[in-house]
C-alpha cells in the first residue's frame, strides 16, 4: 500500500513563516488532525481542503503519494 507524505506541507509552512498552531487556527482544524499529519497518517479530504483554502494552494502543494516498492504510480 502506498504511503502519504506531508513533507511539502511542512516546507510550505516554513516558506510562509507559519507554525502548526497558526495553521490549525487558520484552517479550523483539531489538534488530532495536526497530530495525524505529523505522524504521516491519513486525514479526511475535508481537512486537506481546509488546509488548502487557508494556505491558498493546491492539494499537490501539501502532500504526495509515495508508492510502495514494486508499485507504480
Amino acid at each position: 500500500m502506498a504511503a502519504v507524505s506531508y513533507d511539502k506541507l511542512w516546507k510550505l509552512l516554513i516558506d510562509k513563516k507559519m507554525n502548526r498552531t497558526k495553521l490549525r487556527e487558520a484552517a479550523g482544524l483539531s489538534f488530532n488532525v495536526i497530530a495525524k499529519l505529523g505522524k504521516r497518517e491519513t486525514v479526511s479530504m475535508e481537512s486537506l481542503v481546509k488546509i488548502c483554502n487557508a494556505l491558498k494552494c493546491d492539494i499537490s502543494d501539501i502532500m504526495e503519494i509515495i508508492p510502495s516498492d514494486g508499485e507504480d504510480r
